[in-house]
């Protein structure tokens, strides 16, 4: 038998790519009417509702729902949206993505073999916008350098891995562990990824599950965007420590590093020949990577994402000891 397929997407001002994603979905090889999509939007100010009523009014095989998210908050949307399902099978996916014409049959194909009890693949990541700053926000979003070892990034392999950025699941997860942490407003899959971890559940990742993800397009938005995933991140982390990674500890350290080897610096002239000596080695590394992509926006995107997520971290650890 054929599941039905529940496809849960919170939204807010995503006017340039809520179509994108539509169409993407109507697009699936999974039968179109074991599907409906429901879309969690916070009250978005642009013209995203214009463009889901003109997708629903053109394509009424495809049964969409949106409902009233006014907390905009993420995991509350979420929340609303599996609530509000039928599926006996969910998968999340956000409304600046869009996936791949097999991700619906692929996420249903490893979850009936019982791969994992959470199952998701990789994001194929593209720039937010026009111009040489969104191309260089879409590498460092993809590159070793900006994001460490995060698999669902550059995983060429399936493996069993800590998290998925956009789950697909059995109801009965929910059932078992609970719906998305209300608290968090990021890291909130990776929590409830921790919740199945916890309860002896396996987090399943597989390249050939693939989507399209859309990058911040500015350094502002991408400078909030992390420093908000830092600032969460250090809340996850206080109940969950012991999933702390090499990747999550080095932006904080280089920046209380930076902090220390300026104050330092003033008083022992050691201090100041280590500093200069760790930019060096630092700037070093990221202009080869310039040069190696051929992209010299690349190392301003990283610095922006290393800075924002270590400050947001200690800014969320300081604030929790003062």
């Amino acid at each position: 038998m054929t599941p039905t397929i529940s496809i849960i997407i919170p939204c807010l001002n995503e006017e340039k790519t809520i179509r994108i994603l539509l169409d993407a979905v109507l697009a699936q090889t999974y039968p179109t009417e074991n599907m409906e999509v429901i879309i969690a939007d916070g009250l978005s100010e642009d013209n995203t509702r214009v463009e889901i009523s003109a997708f629903k009014e053109e394509n009424p095989e495809l049964d969409v729902k949106v409902l009233d998210s006014p907390e905009r908050i993420i995991p509350t949307g979420l929340n609303l949206a599996i609530n509000a399902t039928r599926g006996e099978i969910i998968i999340r996916l956000d409304a600046h993505s869009a996936p791949n014409i097999d991700y619906v049959e692929q996420c249903v194909n490893a979850l009936n073999a019982n791969l994992g009890d959470n199952v998701g693949g990789v994001w194929d990541i593209r720039p937010g916008a026009e111009g040489w700053v969104a191309a260089s926000i879409a590498a460092a979003a993809a590159h070793p350098l900006g994001v460490g070892d995060a698999a669902y990034r550059h995983a060429t392999q399936a493996q069993i891995v800590d998290t998925v950025p956009f789950g697909a699941f059995r109801r009965e997860l929910v059932e078992k562990i609970g719906l998305f942490d209300e608290t968090l407003l990021a890291n909130e899959d990776y929590e409830f990824n921790a919740r199945i971890r916890q309860s002896n559940g396996k987090i399943w990742l597989d390249p050939a599950i693939q989507s399209i993800y859309f990058a911040r397009p500015t350094f502002a938005r991408l400078a909030k965007q992390y420093f908000n995933y830092g600032y969460w991140k250090w809340k996850m982390l206080r109940r969950y420590p012991e999933t702390l990674k090499w990747r999550q500890f080095l932006p904080p350290v280089f920046l209380l590093s930076l902090f220390f080897g300026l104050l330092l610096g003033n008083f022992f002239p050691l201090f100041s020949f280590l500093l200069i000596l760790e930019l060096l080695i630092y700037f070093s590394i990221l202009f080869f990577a310039a040069l190696k992509k051929k992209m010299l926006g690349l190392p301003i995107a990283i610095v922006i994402m290393h800075i924002s997520w270590g400050s947001g971290l200690i800014w969320s650890a300081f604030k929790r000891v003062v």
